[in-house]
């Protein structure tokens, strides 16, 4: 579908490149955390990346696959010195961090801030620099671009990095395709991956213009810190590969059923084909067809989830045009996942000790009504689809009791004992100003003495 030609006009020389871009095929990526142990030189250092950050203009440019974002979290915000009435204007969840809101999101048990990667969960995140490129030598060009903006700067810290990549295949952890499903954004000329599916008004993922409540989302005060930012949220999400094959070994009659099982489980084929075009049988053509791969509703023929299960990662995450409690487009965001860490090899049942998963990113205007509404009523809930407490087979917080129903005539199939597949390692919240509040910040006056 086409953009509205009375949708916002976007200013996109202000909003970055991560939070519109769709990533490239294939990619690399590179997290860095800093801390800002020096007011003056975390405003210096940003001031730099401002001629660092990429803007979502110019989608033609040579090299437009390749990029550098900043986030800030709410204590990078403090240590910055932005005045008390300007923190007070910042989303809620935002102001309370990632860790202060783990049992909301589910993150309990082995996934609780206590067993999080250090520094995460801490007070010392402050900066969040991402670089994407299709390749890793412009990666490594855009990283150096970036660290050259704090490598003389005393008072900023470098205090963690995650090098991250997308298989040529472009399959996660699990062996799924990934990074298929995209929002178009109103206003953004970037086509999303369903055509079936209306452009999301832009208020949704970008402050400072109307979403799809008819308003504008509240935004940071003064304008220009709000005006074209977007709140973010990043996860390390470590993966058990082998505890996934076994339970798919388990509870499956057959190395064919072990592959429907996993589809069902999913959404989709390995090979990133849907279940909703293709539901007996993987179709390897239209997994590679971004053209066709995305392009399905839920509602018209499968209701009642015969071929994809109400329940399924990709349902829930997504239901579309599904009958569910609660308006779908108001939790819709833009999600992008990158590996990290070596594959385990093929038919390897028992863990080897390496750590891999995915990083994982959201973007939207909504903290609460997206990231957190989904994660904790859609990934690990179910009654909204009308299921009970089931959760999500695949990302949710199990503890080895739960069951996973997969509708089926003329009796349902049911598969019980989900265990935990996906542990949260650490994560932060964070803020993605539009590039004239990074140059705002970067000016702050000092307060009065």
């Amino acid at each position: 579908m086409a953009d509205d030609p009375n949708a916002a006009n976007l200013d996109l020389d202000d909003i970055q490149s991560g939070v519109l871009r769709p990533r490239p095929s294939p990619y690399a990526a590179t997290y860095i955390l800093l801390r800002i142990d020096a007011r003056g030189d975390g405003r210096e250092l940003l001031r730099r990346l401002a001629d660092v950050v990429t803007s979502a203009a110019a989608p033609d440019r040579p090299g437009r696959d390749t990029w550098v974002s900043v986030a800030l979290t709410f204590e990078g915000l403090q240590a910055l010195g932005v005045p008390q009435a300007s923190l007070d204007s910042f989303a809620w969840e935002f102001r309370k961090g990632m860790s202060a809101r783990a049992s909301a999101l589910g993150d309990v048990g082995a996934s609780a801030p206590a067993h999080w990667e250090a520094p995460f969960g801490g007070p010392g995140v402050h900066v969040i620099v991402v670089g994407v490129a299709p390749d890793s030598a412009s990666l490594e060009g855009a990283i150096e671009r970036a660290r050259a903006a704090f490598a003389d700067l005393a008072g900023i810290v470098p205090i963690w990095r995650q090098d991250c990549h997308a298989p040529p295949d472009e399959k996660e952890p699990f062996g799924f395709k990934d990074g298929i499903s995209h929002p178009a954004i109103e206003g953004s000329g970037i086509p999303g991956s369903n055509p079936l599916e209306a452009p999301l008004k832009a208020g949704e993922l970008v402050l400072g213009y109307p979403d799809e409540m008819g308003g504008l989302p509240p935004a940071p005060q003064p304008e220009v810190l709000g005006l074209n930012g977007s709140y973010v949220v990043f996860r390390k999400l470590h993966q058990d590969v082998a505890a996934f094959r076994r339970y798919l070994r388990d509870n499956a009659k057959g190395a064919d059923d072990e592959e429907l099982l996993a589809a069902k489980m999913m959404g989709r084929w390995r090979s990133g084909a849907p279940l909703a075009l293709c539901p007996l049988h993987d179709d390897l053509a239209l997994g590679a067809d971004p053209a066709r791969n995305n392009a399905f509703l839920f509602k018209a023929d499968d209701a009642t989830g015969y071929k994809t299960p109400p329940g399924s990662h990709v349902r829930r995450c997504n239901p579309r045009d599904a009958e569910v409690a609660g308006v779908v487009r108001l939790h819709r965001m833009i999600r992008r996942g990158t590996v990290y860490g070596p594959p385990l090899p093929a038919g390897t049942l028992e863990d080897d000790g390496a750590d891999r998963g995915l990083m994982f990113a959201f973007v939207g205007a909504h903290l609460k009504r997206q990231f957190e509404f989904v994660q904790s009523e859609w990934v690990n809930g179910g009654e909204f689809l009308g299921l009970q407490d089931a959760i999500d087979p695949v990302t949710g917080s199990a503890d080895g009791t739960g069951s996973y129903t997969i509708p089926r005539r003329p009796l349902p199939r049911k598969v019980h004992g989900l265990a935990r597949f996906v542990t949260t390692r650490g994560g932060a919240y964070g803020f993605m100003p539009g590039l004239r509040a990074l140059r705002w910040l970067a000016d702050l006056p000092d307060a009065p003495s």
